[in-house]
């Protein structure tokens, strides 16, 4: 009678525990729905960078006209650029038939604008300054694909963007992630998600990955401006600057400090060798959600993808705390259950 008593406390005792995990989903899934639509009205009302008041009598010239510029163009006199192309002519305008050439990796500043609205080459010509002695006029077109600024950000950022690196991060993956698949075919290796070390963070790795992708890919097609000008202006700062761009450099830094962590974890639970074919895995994930939501974004299914991926790391995460309800008082591991702990032995009670 007495086990009866005991067997039926204990299902109502789980029943009433799946109830309030039922409700604790609900919850959440009404605080998330609400925390997108805030998102995406505020991302909609500041996505650009608001432009300085000039009215104040006490702004030279001089400065009136590089702020105009600065938010024109994003670059503005004095900006220092830097020759990414084999050469590139500057022209001695107004003297006719005199050139100046530059070669890649020299320096020049911006020294001065001119507008001309019936030019049919270039409404838009800069002035650019080696030197004393080399200095020339090139249209802005022109400018922008030979020249690119000289912070250490923004050439990073060029490098990341260029074609040619693209496609060699790209091959790189598919060779990395056949290479991994296999070895996990015959050894049974730790891979994100279909054999993944007991951790949520490799998923939110890559998950934090995939967003910063969209985020990425959606300034590129909504507000490139925004975009543009960050890349001549660039921060690492997530403050003082436009909502989605701050979004984006939130989830940078958000990826880094979770990259940390996965660190952390992995080399607690594997030996060396097995972590450091799971990083191989893991990195080429990152490289495939990246790619994969860049290319989804510009069609718009992107968005769609990034909410399922979002539903499958908080179902995973969800059934971790669920299983995974005790830790360990000795070595912190975690346990399914009350008793012996399995990494150090001690008895959990």
């Amino acid at each position: 009678m007495q086990n009866k008593r005991e067997h039926i406390r204990y299902h109502h005792r789980a029943a009433q525990s799946n109830t309030e995990f039922l409700k604790y989903q609900k919850r959440l899934r009404a605080t998330l729905c609400y925390s997108v639509v805030i998102a995406i009205i505020i991302s909609l009302v500041s996505c650009r960078y608001s432009r300085p008041s000039l009215d104040d009598e006490g702004i030279s010239d001089k400065i009136r006209d590089s702020l105009t510029y600065l938010y024109d163009r994003h670059y503005t006199l004095n900006t220092n650029l830097e020759v990414v192309q084999d050469s590139v002519v500057l022209a001695c305008l107004p003297v006719k038939d005199c050139y100046n050439t530059l070669y890649r990796g020299d320096r020049v500043v911006v020294a001065e604008f001119a507008i001309h609205s019936a030019d049919s080459v270039d409404s838009v010509w800069v002035k650019l300054a080696h030197s004393q002695e080399i200095q020339g006029w090139i249209g802005e077109r022109e400018m922008m694909q030979a020249f690119v600024p000289t912070d250490s950000i923004s050439q990073f950022i060029y490098l990341f963007s260029d074609t040619h690196a693209s496609y060699f991060v790209i091959i790189f993956a598919l060779f990395i992630g056949a290479w991994v698949f296999r070895l996990f075919r015959r050894k049974q290796l730790k891979i994100v998600y279909f054999n993944d070390i007991d951790s949520v963070y490799p998923l939110l790795l890559c998950l934090l990955m995939a967003f910063s992708a969209t985020v990425y890919e959606t300034m590129q097609v909504f507000v490139p401006e925004t975009w543009e000008h960050f890349y001549f202006n660039p921060t690492l700062s997530p403050f003082k600057v436009p909502f989605i761009l701050s979004v984006f450099l939130l989830s940078i830094w958000l990826f880094i400090i979770v990259l940390l962590a996965v660190l952390d974890d992995l080399f607690r639970q594997l030996t060396p060798a097995a972590a450091v074919f799971y990083l191989l895995g893991l990195a080429s994930c990152c490289i495939f959600c990246y790619f994969f939501f860049i290319l989804t974004t510009q069609i718009y299914i992107g968005y769609i993808f990034l909410v399922v991926f979002f539903g499958l790391f908080l179902k995973r995460m969800c059934t971790t705390l669920v299983i995974y309800r005790y830790r360990c008082g000795r070595c912190g591991q975690k346990l399914k259950e009350k008793g012996a702990c399995p990494s150090c032995g001690a008895i959990n009670e």
